[in-house]
């Protein structure tokens, strides 16, 4: 049965009762979760106060814990005290999921779900550095990069967001991707220490990992995009698109990346030079298929043999479409579809040679667009209404002006 949640049925009346833990008062911060019960082991997630975990079992001076991201690891029982048992109530006719945790969602700070947000870093020559007062880590791997000195400066990891609780943008704090204080860490953050399944894709992976065909990084026709989606066995999950070479390339702390780092900043390629945006938005399983197919259609370059890169999982709809990806596509038809959201998923394939920014007006009705492009001195021309596009495709429709900036 492809797609559908299963449930066992209690057959008479239970109360349901999970021991927790929250850290004690005397934590400030938060209490280091750990791969192993030893201060020895690898540190893979906070338990930060006012937080609760489920305890999975109790072994001499630690307690194996659940998260609410779903992370299991140990934490000392030295820094944690017993909360009030979670009671669930449940009649004899009421079924009991046993699907698993809640999935992954966009977050503004760890414990702070939104809809969707975004976020711009600034280029390392109008904004250096991190916010006031910060400084750089490598919360998921690698070793803080001084990049070689230039003039302009060759590190920047100010941002600003905006959230579907907040539209305006605003100021951030900190450094950007670093930890899971800003969107991009925390989001991150709670997929890499967790338990979910999960494609990462960059066409700039530099060799680690490797990907079939790609020498160095995927060029054409591999597509240039970058990103992450994780969901859990329900198919209920998260999208987060970025425009960092290099970054992420692992999706677990369990599966680390090698030879190379996997935080913003840590990586051996200068990531923070330019300005880079990071979109995120939570997905319903109709979403993850629609995206899955927008990932085919745009020939991203992952690798589904690769558990560094892909852990695949969850209803077969999903898990083929997973499997399919890591192939060029050689259609030449563009793709619009909505998802839940409202938000509009766009995806071109490289064999269809038109000018992109022109596509997305004439696929969104030949709206007029201003725009800002990677290249200096654009490759992109700007057009009026009444421009004649040479490479162009009838069925995409007319777009509108569109003023490269």
């Amino acid at each position: 049965m492809t797609g559908l949640t299963f449930f066992v049925v209690v057959m008479w009346a239970a109360l349901l009762r999970a021991a927790t833990v929250t850290p004690s008062d005397a934590v400030v911060t938060y209490v280091v979760v750990r791969a192993l019960p030893s201060t020895k082991s690898a540190k893979i997630g906070k338990f930060s106060p006012r937080d609760r975990a489920e305890v999975l079992e109790a072994v001499p001076q630690w307690k194996k814990v659940k998260l609410v991201n779903g992370l299991v690891g140990y934490v000392s029982a030295k820094w944690v005290t017993e909360a009030e048992p979670i009671s669930l109530k449940r009649s004899s006719s009421e079924p009991i999921s046993v699907t698993g945790a809640t999935g992954p969602m966009p977050l503004l700070t760890t414990g702070h779900p939104v809809t969707w947000w975004f976020v711009f870093k600034f280029n390392s020559a109008t904004f250096p550095s991190c916010g006031p007062g910060a400084t750089p880590e490598c919360s998921f791997g690698g070793q803080v990069q001084r990049y070689t000195a230039s003039n302009p400066p060759a590190s920047g990891q100010q941002f600003v967001y905006a959230s579907s609780e907040s539209p305006a943008l605003q100021q951030g704090a900190g450094c950007v991707g670093d930890n899971d204080a800003d969107p991009v860490g925390a989001t991150f953050g709670q997929v890499y220490n967790g338990s979910f399944h999960y494609v990462v894709w960059n066409d700039q992976f530099y060799n680690s990992p490797p990907i079939v065909g790609c020498p160095k990084f995927c060029d054409a026709p591999w597509g240039h995009s970058k990103g992450i989606i994780a969901w859990n066995d329900d198919a209920e999950g998260l999208l987060m698109q970025v425009t960092t070479p290099s970054w992420p390339a692992a999706g677990s702390y369990a599966l680390p990346r090698q030879n190379d780092g996997n935080t913003l900043g840590c990586t051996h390629n200068n990531n923070l030079k330019f300005s880079q945006h990071f979109f995120a938005l939570r997905l319903n399983h109709g979403d993850l298929v629609k995206v899955l197919k927008s990932l085919q259609t745009a020939s991203v370059a992952t690798d589904p043999a690769k558990l560094q890169i892909v852990s695949n999982g969850g209803p077969q709809d999903v898990q083929d479409l997973v499997t399919s990806l890591g192939a060029q596509s050689e259609t030449t038809v563009a793709t619009i579809v909505t998802l839940s959201t409202g938000v509009e998923l766009i995806s071109k394939p490289s064999a269809l040679h038109v000018p992109p920014w022109q596509m997305v007006s004439a696929l969104l009705g030949g709206i007029p667009l201003r725009v800002a492009t990677w290249w200096s001195e654009s490759k992109i021309n700007s057009t009026t209404f009444d421009t004649p596009i040479g490479c162009w495709n009838a069925a995409l429709g007319r777009p509108g002006p569109v003023e490269i900036a």
